[in-house]
């Protein structure tokens, strides 16, 4: 569920008001009228065919222009106009910042990418083989904590329940290893509890405060929190789910984050991925063979699809999605043209077997960059599991 994306130009978020029953508020547009155009017809096409209720979207391609927009409602009970200010949960863009933080540390001489799990975590299935390095770019074997039926019913039962990571922990260990560690890639939401984990063990802090200190505040993320209870800061959009005992649609607002931790229970806004795509894709916040090892994207089994270290790449673009029960994010940069694309939205309910970001980016980057289109194959998107039958 949680699967569940970076060097531009900074621009200046302009933001007007939007007429309530229309899709679109203006903020700030330079690319040419004939792109813009083609941006807004695209997307408030595929809002109305997907029933998406909102959209924050900023793109920002150096020598061409700046697209920064938002779509739609943030609430659908009132029908306030999406803004570009608002807080939404990020689900696994959160990846890019734990692990961000385990390669300070490597930076520091404090841990290796190569050290085994076991010297930092006890109790983890094969942890004297599964290296930090595995871990990191999803290649340990360990089973997703997140695809466990009875871990998901607990979670659908209370969506407001405080989990803690050696709960999650325990889900992932009662199932064997998928793989041997390093034989295959595999998306699990376990690998990053663990890095987690790691980040407290070895700095004594706790996960959220050490983020702010090393990764917010260097880059003035002002925006960026990571909770440590269901409250969402003002202001922000209210998020929809069908991931429900039913599969009806409610809001998820205010479900506790606890479950996804270190991997995917972050907050943040449009302004905030603008900085934080380019420092992720020019590695500011690492030395550079640090950042060259991040970087090394190797093979997931799909065409013009990889993954290095925390980090993703689709046909070029480079960065991270999330996916968590109310919202969706993608935040990328295609390196060679310094080109950001972020987009946030205040759904999770999947259209046609596509993630609403994959939709969205594929349909703005077709339009923008048509030899680099974003296009993550259902098949290797983060997976949105269907709620288990209720009885074990």
């Amino acid at each position: 569920m949680v699967r569940t994306i970076l060097a531009a130009l900074a621009a200046v978020l302009l933001v007007c008001a939007g007429t309530a029953p229309g899709r679109t508020t203006a903020q700030q547009d330079d690319f040419d009228p004939v792109t813009v155009e083609r941006l807004d017809k695209t997307i408030n096409e595929i809002m109305e065919r997907a029933d998406i209720p909102g959209v924050n979207i900023g793109l920002w391609i150096p020598g061409r222009g700046t697209y920064v927009k938002s779509f739609g409602v943030s609430d659908q009970a009132s029908g306030t106009p999406m803004k570009s200010d608002l807080h939404m949960r990020i689900g696994s863009l959160t990846k890019t910042f734990t692990i961000t933080g385990v390669l300070q540390l490597v930076d520091r001489g404090k841990v290796g990418l190569d050290d085994p799990i076991a010297e930092y975590v006890a109790g983890v299935p094969e942890g004297d083989r599964i290296t930090l390095r595995e871990l990191a770019g999803m290649r340990s074997g360990l089973f997703d904590y997140s695809e466990d039926n009875s871990w998901m019913r607990s979670l659908l039962a209370d969506p407001q329940r405080t989990w803690t990571p050696r709960q999650l922990l325990d889900y992932a260990f009662a199932h064997p290893l998928n793989f041997p560690p390093g034989t295959k890639w595999e998306y699990s939401n376990t690998n990053t509890i663990l890095l987690g984990l790691v980040i407290e063990k070895v700095t004594g802090q706790p996960l959220g405060a050490y983020l702010e200190q090393q990764v917010y505040e260097p880059l003035k993320l002002a925006g960026t929190s990571f909770p440590t209870n269901n409250a969402m800061p003002d202001p922000y959009a209210q998020g929809y789910t069908d991931f429900t005992e039913d599969g009806t649609v409610a809001e998820a607002t205010n479900w506790n984050p606890s479950w996804a931790w270190a991997a995917g229970a972050m907050i943040s806004d449009l302004n905030d991925l603008h900085t934080w795509v380019p420092a992720l894709a020019d590695g500011r916040l690492l030395a550079p063979e640090t950042q060259k090892q991040r970087l090394a994207f190797r093979p997931i089994g799909y065409p013009d699809v990889s993954y290095g270290l925390g980090i993703m790449r689709v046909n070029d673009w480079i960065g991270h999605n999330g996916d968590l029960p109310g919202y969706e994010t993608l935040a990328v940069q295609l390196p060679s043209r310094r080109a950001t694309l972020v987009i946030l939205i205040n759904s999770d309910v999947n259209y046609k077997g596509d993630s609403l970001s994959t939709t969205l980016g594929r349909a703005v980057t077709s339009i923008v960059t048509p030899d680099h289109v974003f296009d993550l194959p259902a098949e290797a998107q983060a997976k949105k599991s269907s709620p288990p039958p209720s009885s074990p």
